[in-house]
């Protein structure tokens, strides 16, 4: 489901603004501590630190809904609730989207936690349920609209999101596989840019075209230590769509629009390698890590087959 907050002239979509609210706050907390591996701390709880923690969660969170329903819910029709099937919308991107969110929402929890001096396993469990805990209460605000509804498509792809990271930092201790997003302009914004975007700050929150989502594996976390592969150098397998503009899809080929997905395969910097002890340095590559840096990339799609970019983003 697309979700958009209205707020005067500006509409911003909630997912990714939650997602990087979440990784600002967590920051300059984490570049305090990146230096202690977690396998090896043992933990005490701050009591002090998870109230304040807690008072401020609760009071953003609930702030952010009450200005949320005032803003976007307040004038639209409701209705019991129910569910509204948007699975087959937009070749599934915004659902990666909603992975990718749920995703650094979660991590940031989890290091929150790992601040706050929470147990180790702990703070793996509770801090990763962030992200289904952000997103759940506003697709039961859209389970109330007339116009659409909840999304069990939304549901799922939070909960792979969450549960991605939890896995990761029980088995490894580690986010050794790292969701990343890049954008890049299209003419298909133009065609609607009620929907798509007319700025460039709103496409790259509603253009699906110009959106890939990519898992970024580091390579070198895999290797024995012994390794003389470079720990910096990451493999990204990416994922994006083109020519879709309207829905349903007989619509949008209507319209003069062919709808395809789009497979991407590029190096990627793993940009957590670089961490230091400068904590600005530590707070910007720790907020960059979910973008995708420009390079190479080897595209596939059904009707150009594979092409090469000198430069993708």
């Amino acid at each position: 489901m697309r979700l958009y907050v209205s707020l005067g002239m500006i509409k911003l979509k909630v997912l990714p603004v939650i997602s990087l609210s979440a990784l600002l706050l967590v920051q300059p907390l984490y570049s305090k501590a990146v230096s202690f591996p977690p396998d090896t701390v043992t933990a005490t709880p701050h009591n002090k630190k998870l109230l304040l923690l807690g008072a401020g969660f609760t009071a953003g969170y609930t702030a952010l809904l009450v200005s949320l329903n005032e803003a976007w819910y307040a004038e639209q029709e409701r209705t019991n609730f129910h569910f509204f099937n948007d699975n087959r919308e937009w070749l599934q991107v915004d659902k990666v989207g909603h992975f990718w969110g749920a995703f650094h929402e979660s991590r940031a929890g989890i290091d929150v936690l790992r601040w706050a001096g929470v147990p180790e396993k702990k703070a793996i469990w509770y801090g990763g349920l962030l992200g289904i805990v952000l997103q759940t209460p506003i697709e039961v605000f859209d389970g109330y609209q007339a116009d659409y509804g909840a999304s069990a498509g939304d549901l799922v792809a939070n909960t792979v999101g969450s549960a991605s990271v939890i896995a990761q930092e029980l088995a490894w201790q580690e986010i050794r596989i790292m969701p990343k997003y890049s954008f890049h302009t299209t003419p298909y914004a133009a065609a609607r840019p009620n929907v798509l975007g007319s700025s460039l700050g709103e496409q790259a929150l509603k253009d699906y075209n110009g959106q890939t989502y990519w898992l970024s594996v580091n390579v070198g976390d895999f290797l024995k230590p012994e390794s003389k592969y470079p720990k910096w150098l990451s493999l990204a397998l990416g994922y994006g769509a083109e020519g879709v503009v309207y829905h349903p899809e007989r619509t949008n080929r209507a319209a003069g629009f062919e709808a395809r997905r789009q497979y991407y395969l590029s190096p990627d910097l793993n940009l957590l390698h670089f961490r230091g002890r400068s904590k600005l340095l530590n707070t910007a590559l720790y907020v960059l890590s979910i973008v995708k840096v420009p390079a190479p990339a080897l595209e596939y799609n059904r009707e150009d087959g594979f092409r090469m970019h000198a430069l993708y983003f």
